[in-house]
């Protein structure tokens, strides 16, 4: 079951979001985080989550200024995770601070992408987004353990 993981606290950039992905058909299941700590409870199936269904989403569009913990942290733990580092994260933000770009490719974000102002714009991005690591990019078998 393809799952895409949105870890966005705005709630319009989260409507705009899902109106998009669903639209595109991109996954059968567009799961909605709202901080950094829900987050990770999704993605270690703890918390909350603890009941879910086992697998790793097939993408992660991750925000960089979250509640609780940010997304730099959460991308810190998940590519440091053997059973997580293999999800496709593409931090989706607002900053365009070179130190947050830099960190986030230091820490092994697979894309950064600057959220646009523009509404029509920003969902050519998501789209553009979704049809790549959805559609066009092959993932690796799951789970991928380096030794």
């Amino acid at each position: 079951m393809k799952t895409i993981l949105l870890v966005e606290d705005n709630s319009n950039d989260i409507e705009l979001a899902l109106e998009v992905l669903a639209d595109e058909d991109f996954a059968q299941d567009i799961i909605v985080v709202k901080d950094g700590q829900q987050a990770l409870d999704f993605l270690k199936r703890s918390g909350l989550h603890a009941d879910r269904e086992p697998g790793n989403p097939i993408l992660m569009m991750l925000d960089l200024k979250l509640p609780r913990i940010d997304g730099l942290e959460v991308l810190r733990r998940v590519k440091s995770d053997p059973s997580l580092m293999s999800i496709p994260i593409v931090m989706l933000t607002s900053s365009r601070e070179p130190a947050d770009l830099q960190s986030s490719y230091g820490l092994g974000a697979n894309a950064y992408v600057v959220k646009p102002v523009d509404f029509d714009h920003y969902s050519e991005t998501l789209k553009a987004i979704g049809t790549f690591w959805t559609n066009t990019n092959q993932p690796p078998p799951e789970p991928v353990l380096f030794v």
